[in-house]
């Protein structure tokens, strides 16, 4: 009997992987998910040409503007970096396991593109709206602060407008429950670290939610579910 069950654990392993295997073929060969890669390749690249910009802008002896904040202003400030930097990798990893529990890899293309999209559109506005880091500000903790000279351009704010994000796409309950924890986590650390304006986290809110929007209504193509596969 214990053999027959850990034979038949096995196989309904092997059909599981054989199933998702094959749930993949179509997404793999849609112009769609290529698309969607390449959009948010290059959103994450454009971050990176930007903030590189504004470190040499600085580097220069320049300065950016700083801003009064009435809420930051009466916040005390804690070393809780670490935190935001923690609960905004968390809902990545949740959208990850929502995708094979729920088993939705025709959206994949979808996924990619709205998070290009919003990667693009931050790339832009940080340069175009170069803020300098709020006052008191102590950089990432340690565990993240890799390319801590780069943390500059904050409007707006990529950690709030990314969890957001992923909590929009993602339509089971329970899931969107765990991205709204670690939402609230990273929304209320980055207020008592300095580590955004309050400005650039209700900017994070709006652009998340315009840009889910507006895939919703012109980009449903890179749902595969609901046209036809190219």
């Amino acid at each position: 009997m214990e053999i027959e069950k850990n034979l038949g654990g096995r196989t309904k392993l092997s059909l599981y992987l054989s199933e998702t295997a094959n749930s993949f073929v179509p997404v793999f060969r849609s112009v769609y998910f290529y698309f969607g890669l390449l959009s948010l390749i290059a959103g994450m690249e454009l971050n990176f040409i930007s903030q590189t910009y504004l470190y040499n802008h600085t580097d220069q002896g320049k300065t950016l503007p700083l801003l009064s904040d009435m809420i930051l202003d009466k916040l005390p400030l804690y070393n809780v970096s670490l935190l935001y930097d923690i609960f905004s990798i968390i809902p990545v990893l949740v959208l990850l396991v929502y995708i094979f529990h729920r088993r939705e890899f025709h959206r994949i293309p979808f996924f990619l593109i709205v998070c290009g999209i919003i990667e693009i559109v931050r790339g832009i506005f940080i340069v175009i709206t170069p803020l300098g880091n709020p006052p008191g500000f102590m950089g990432s903790d340690m565990l993240f602060n890799g390319f801590s000279k780069f943390e500059l351009g904050v409007y707006p704010s990529g950690h709030v407008g990314n969890v957001f994000l992923l909590f929009l796409l993602v339509k089971d309950r329970s899931y969107r429950l765990i991205i709204l924890f670690c939402l609230l986590m990273v929304i209320l650390s980055l207020f008592y670290s300095h580590g955004h304006y309050s400005i650039d986290i209700l900017s994070g809110l709006f652009f998340a939610y315009a840009i889910n929007a507006f895939g919703e209504r012109h980009l449903k193509m890179f749902d595969l579910g609901s046209t036809k596969i190219t």
